[in-house]
C-alpha cells in the first residue's frame, strides 16, 4: 500500500522535530553550579584573643637628683651593669647659697635694726619688771612673760644678722677631687636609659637615669574590654612575632581592674584593659628580648586536641540555626549542625556532620537545597 504524500512528509519531519526538541531541552537543561568543596576532618582547635603588645622590665627604678647643683656628665651607657649602693651613677656639686642684691641687703639691714630695737625695749622692760617683782608689785607670771620676750627678741636679732651675712663665693672643683655628692644605684641590674647625659645644672627631683633587671621581663598588652572580660589569670599565652622563631610560652599573671580610653589608628575611641603576662620558657629562649620590644601575645581562652571541625566559611544561618550544604551525589543537601568551640576560622562540630563528608564553602545565592553542584575547576 502506497503512503500518501502527507503521511510521508509527517514521517520525514516528525523525527527531526523530536530530535530538535530533545537537543533544545538538552541545551537548556540546568547546569551544575561550580562550588568550592572541603572535606570534613578532625584536628586541634584553639579559641584565642590577641593584639599588639610590648615587653618591659617589671620594676624600673628612676634615679633622680637629690639636691640642686651642677651635675657632671654621666658616663654610664644603656646596657651597662650597675651594683646596688656601689655604682656611682651621677656626681652633683651643690649650689652656693644665693647672694643678697642691693635691695635685699637694705631690707635685711632694716630688719636687723628693727630687731635690735625690739631687743633693747624688751631688755629694759625685763629690768623694770625685775625691780617691781622684788617689791611684790607684779606677779611672777608677768615677770616670766617679760623674760620670754627678752629672749625671743635676742634670738630675732641673731636671725636677722645671719640673713644679712652674705657667704663668700667658692668655685667648685671638677673632676674626681670635686666637693660633690655621689648618687648611687639603688638596685643591681643594668642601665635602661640615660635621661640626662650631659653636664647640666639640675633641680631636686630631676630624673637622671633608669635602671632595671632585664632578666625580670614581662609582657603587657592592651586588649579591648570586650575581650579582656574573657581572660583569666593562669591562661596559656603564645608570644608570637617576636623575631626569634617559634612562639614563646607564657601565662597571664594579672588583668588590671580599670580600663582606659585609647584612640585607634582610625581615630575611634576604644576602651582598653591592660593584661600582664609572664614568660614560662627558660630565659635562654627569650634572652635577646629587652625593655620595650614589640611582640604579639595570643591568649588561649579554650582549646581541644582532636575534634571534628568545619570551616567558618561553610556556615550560614537558616531559620535561626547554623547550617551547611553537604555534597550528596552532586546535589546540595541542606544540613543543620550544632557547634562547640569557634575561633573565627573554623568551628567544632558536635552534631550534624560526619568525618569525610564534603561541604560547600561560601555557597552564596546560587546554591539552595537540591541544587546540582560540581567541584570548581
Amino acid at each position: 500500500m502506497e503512503l500518501s504524500a502527507q503521511t510521508r512528509r509527517l514521517l520525514f519531519w516528525l523525527p527531526l522535530a523530536v530530535a530538535g526538541i530533545a537537543g533544545l531541552a538538552w541545551l537548556l537543561r540546568p547546569q551544575p553550579v561550580p562550588v568550592d568543596l572541603v572535606t570534613i576532618g578532625s584536628g586541634p582547635i584553639q579559641v584565642t584573643v590577641s593584639d599588639e603588645g610590648q615587653t618591659r622590665v617589671k620594676d624600673v627604678f628612676v634615679v633622680s637628683a637629690p639636691l640642686p647643683g651642677l651635675m657632671q656628665r654621666i658616663t654610664l651607657k644603656a646596657g651597662d651593669e650597675v651594683v646596688a649602693q656601689k655604682t656611682v651613677v651621677a656626681r652633683i656639686a651643690p649650689n652656693d647659697p644665693n647672694f643678697l642684691d642691693a635691695r635685699s641687703e637694705q631690707e635685711a639691714r632694716a630688719a636687723l635694726r628693727r630687731a635690735e630695737a625690739e631687743r633693747d625695749f624688751a631688755a629694759a622692760e625685763l629690768e623694770r619688771f625685775q625691780r617691781l617683782a622684788a617689791s611684790g608689785v607684779i606677779s611672777a607670771n608677768d615677770l616670766d612673760a617679760a623674760r620670754r620676750r627678752a629672749q625671743t627678741t635676742t634670738a630675732a636679732v641673731e636671725e636677722a644678722r645671719a640673713r644679712l651675712t652674705a657667704p663668700a663665693s667658692t668655685k667648685r672643683r671638677r673632676g674626681p677631687d670635686c666637693d660633690c655628692v655621689d648618687v648611687y644605684s639603688p638596685v643591681s641590674g643594668r642601665v635602661l636609659r640615660v635621661l640626662q647625659e650631659s653636664e647640666a645644672v639640675v633641680a631636686p627631683g630631676t630624673a637622671l637615669i633608669e635602671i632595671g633587671d632585664p632578666e625580670n621581663l614581662e609582657v603587657f598588652v592592651d586588649l579591648l574590654s570586650t575581650d579582656a572580660v574573657r581572660v583569666e589569670p593562669g591562661q596559656r599565652v603564645l608570644v608570637e612575632a617576636w623575631g626569634g622563631g617559634p612562639p614563646l610560652s607564657g601565662r597571664v599573671r594579672r588583668i588590671e581592674p580599670f580600663g582606659f580610653t585609647k584612640i585607634s589608628a582610625l581615630g575611634i575611641e576604644e576602651q582598653r584593659v591592660k593584661v600582664l603576662i609572664d614568660f614560662s620558657d627558660d630565659r635562654e629562649r627569650w634572652k635577646r628580648l629587652g625593655h620595650g620590644y614589640r611582640v604579639e601575645p595570643r591568649i588561649v581562652l579554650a582549646e581541644a586536641d582532636e575534634v571534628l571541625k568545619v570551616p567558618q566559611a561553610a556556615l550560614f544561618r537558616e531559620n535561626g540555626t547554623w547550617s551547611v550544604f553537604v555534597d550528596e551525589g552532586g546535589r546540595a543537601e541542606l544540613r543543620t549542625v550544632e557547634l562547640g568551640l569557634e575561633n573565627g576560622l573554623e568551628a567544632q562540630v558536635l552534631k550534624g556532620l560526619a568525618e569525610g563528608e564534603r561541604v560547600v564553602l561560601q555557597p552564596g545565592g546560587r546554591v539552595s537545597a537540591g541544587t546540582s553542584i560540581k567541584p570548581r575547576a
